[in-house]
């Protein structure tokens, strides 16, 4: 009885001794669950430019980053390609900062019909580089009336 009793007591021990490793792995995972913060990208593109803004929940800015600092040819700063290269900044300084997930917020210009060309591109980058994307949102402004569009009566002629 006593042999029985004392590798039932060692049993108990191991168990206990498992329980607490669990525990402390859970306290880890925990930890590193609690350092992720969530960003928030603003995308501004119209068909000249792409400005990207990442700001943290409360609003302060992270980081920006626009095609004219990517690029010193003005026509290429609404690119697709150059807005991979705003995207690859992005991450850089954001994987600094630690955000691993993002809210996306896109915005064109006022009255335009889409958003312009660069959109696609920083979202499918970052997609790739890791970051977790919650939600994309359109911010884009929708004209009410407001004053007459240039152009004339019959419109422009071409």
């Amino acid at each position: 009885m006593n042999k029985m009793a004392e590798e039932e007591l060692e049993k108990e021990d191991i168990e206990e001794e498992n329980i607490e490793k669990v525990g402390t792995e859970k306290k880890a995972e925990i930890k590193k669950k609690e350092k992720e913060i969530e960003g928030v990208l603003n995308i501004y593109t119209s068909f000249n430019n792409t400005i990207a803004h990442v700001t943290d929940a409360s609003g302060r800015t992270i980081t920006k980053v626009s095609g004219g600092m990517v690029t010193k040819h003005s026509r290429l700063k609404a690119n697709p390609t150059i807005a991979m290269f705003i995207a690859k900044r992005i991450s850089e300084n954001m994987k600094d900062k630690g955000i691993r997930s993002l809210y996306v917020r896109i915005r064109a210009k006022t009255g335009s019909t889409g958003p312009g060309p660069g959109v696609n591109a920083i979202i499918k980058s970052l997609s790739r580089e890791g970051f977790k994307i919650i939600n994309i949102l359109d911010t884009t402004r929708v004209p009410r009336g407001g004053p007459k569009k240039k152009g004339g009566r019959r419109g422009r002629r071409v």
